[in-house]
C-alpha cells in the first residue's frame, strides 16, 4: 500500500471510527517535533504535534484511520501489516499487489486478492514466469482483477526477474539488505514517510535487475507491509509488534 491518501493509491485511507476524533494536537518535551529537528530542551516550549493521530476503536486499541473502520482492513492491519515477509513468493506477491494497487485504494486490491492468487497461480515466480499471449488475454478477460495490461506484463517480467535474482542473492537477501538503521517514529498520519533514501535506492536495483512498477513510493510501501520500516503511529497497538523492530524505533 502506497503511503499517500486513499484517492491516490494509499493505505491510509480516511475511514475513520464513529464517535472517535482522529485529530490529535498533543504537547510533549521528549519527542522530535514534526519536522524531524531534535527534542525540545528544558529552556524551550514543549513541540506541539498536530496532525491526524491514531483513532481509538470501540475494541479499546488505537489504530491509525484507514485501519479502524473497515473490517477487512483492520484485519489485515491487526495479523498481517507490518510483520516480516522473507520467503520468495510471499514477497513477490506483495510486489505484485503494490504495484496493481497504483491509482487504486488498497482496499480494492485486498477484496481482490483472492482472485488474484487464484489468476496468477498462488503467484508462484516459478509458474507466472512461464504464462504466455494466451494467459494474458485470460487476465484481461478476469472481471474479478485489475485488468491492467501494463500491470499483468509487469507482473510476468518481474516473475521472471525473480527466478534470475536465484543465482545471486534471492529476492528476500537484496529487499531485506536495505533494511535502514532506524525507522521513522510517526506520532501522526502526516509524519509517516511516503518514501525514503533506502527505497529509492532498492528501486533503482530492482528496476536494474529487470522489474518494473517499482517506484520508490511502492517499494517503501512494500517495504512498510514486510516489517522492513516499522511506520505504525507511536500510540499504535501494533507498534513494535513485528520483531523486527523496537516499539520506539
Amino acid at each position: 500500500m502506497q503511503n499517500a491518501t486513499e484517492t491516490t493509491a494509499t493505505h491510509t485511507s480516511t475511514a475513520t471510527a464513529t464517535g472517535t476524533d482522529s485529530t490529535s494536537t498533543t504537547s510533549t518535551s521528549t519527542d522530535a517535533t514534526s519536522s524531524g529537528s531534535p527534542a525540545a530542551t528544558s529552556h524551550e516550549s514543549p513541540a506541539v504535534v498536530i496532525g491526524t493521530g491514531s483513532v481509538l476503536c470501540e475494541d479499546g486499541l488505537r489504530r491509525p484511520p484507514w485501519a479502524a473502520k473497515d473490517q477487512l482492513l483492520r484485519e489485515y492491519y491487526d495479523t498481517e501489516w507490518g510483520m516480516p515477509v522473507r520467503d520468495e513468493a510471499g514477497l513477490y506477491e506483495r510486489l505484485v499487489l503494490e504495484g496493481f494497487q497504483s491509482g487504486l485504494s488498497w482496499a480494492t486490491i485486498l477484496r481482490k486478492r483472492p482472485a488474484f492468487r487464484e489468476a496468477f497461480a498462488g503467484f508462484s515466480p516459478d509458474a507466472v514466469a512461464q504464462f504466455g499471449p494466451a494467459d494474458v488475454d485470460r487476465l484481461m478477460a478476469d472481471e474479478r482483477i485489475v485488468r491492467n495490461g501494463r500491470k499483468i506484463d509487469a507482473a510476468i517480467a518481474n516473475a521472471r526477474a525473480v527466478i534470475e535474482l536465484r543465482s545471486d542473492m534471492g529476492l528476500s537477501e537484496l529487499i531485506w539488505s536495505y533494511r535502514p538503521e532506524s525507522t521513522p517514529w510517526p506520532r501522526v498520519m502526516e509524519e509517516v514517510p511516503s518514501r525514503s533514501a533506502e527505497s529509492e535506492a532498492l528501486a533503482n536495483e530492482l528496476k536494474r535487475r529487470g522489474f518494473s512498477f517499482v517506484g520508490p513510493v511502492t517499494v517503501f510501501a512494500l517495504m512498510e507491509a514486510i516489517g522492513v520500516v516499522d511506520t505504525h503511529l507511536m500510540d499504535s497497538h501494533r507498534r513494535g509488534t513485528s520483531g523486527v523492530w523496537a516499539s520506539a524505533g
